[in-house]
């Protein structure tokens, strides 16, 4: 295990599963921030005093013009950047007004979990994809 420096920021980010029948919305992170080019699942940072599910409705009617309930909680990975530490807490939403739209000018795309391997991922992102399809998420969310 790696020991951790006191000194590295450490960050509370959301991410939302938001699913479309048995597809899954993934966007493309901007090619000037941290891990640029990757794709993820939308979300972002918590602000001071925000709780995390204000932070992930906060952040994809910022990004996706979309409204969403935040609904159970799938999962909480912490992962160890060289200059930074990342936690971040990951929640199933549902659009409720809506769809979804580059505001930000970032890439967005539907995609079957299946495939989700042809794209390139953050490391704390791949443990997700991980519990997708090993808890069968796709049939439970699609009806299938």
């Amino acid at each position: 295990m790696k020991k951790r420096l006191a000194n590295k920021p450490r960050l509370q980010v959301t991410a939302g599963l938001v699913w479309d029948g048995s597809r899954i919305l993934i966007t493309r992170r901007p090619p000037d921030t941290h891990m640029g080019g990757f794709w993820e699942f939308p979300g972002g940072k918590k602000e001071h005093g925000e709780s995390l599910e204000r932070c992930l409705k906060r952040e994809l009617a910022e990004e996706l013009a979309v409204e969403v309930e935040v609904g159970d909680k799938l999962a909480h990975v912490e992962y160890e950047y060289e200059d930074r530490v990342v936690e971040l807490h990951v929640f199933h939403c549902t659009i409720v007004r809506g769809h979804p739209v580059s505001v930000e000018s970032q890439e967005i795309r539907w995609v079957s979990p299946g495939h989700l391997d042809k794209y390139t991922f953050p490391p704390p992102d791949l443990e997700i994809i991980r519990r997708i399809l090993d808890q069968g998420l796709v049939q439970r969310y699609s009806g299938g």
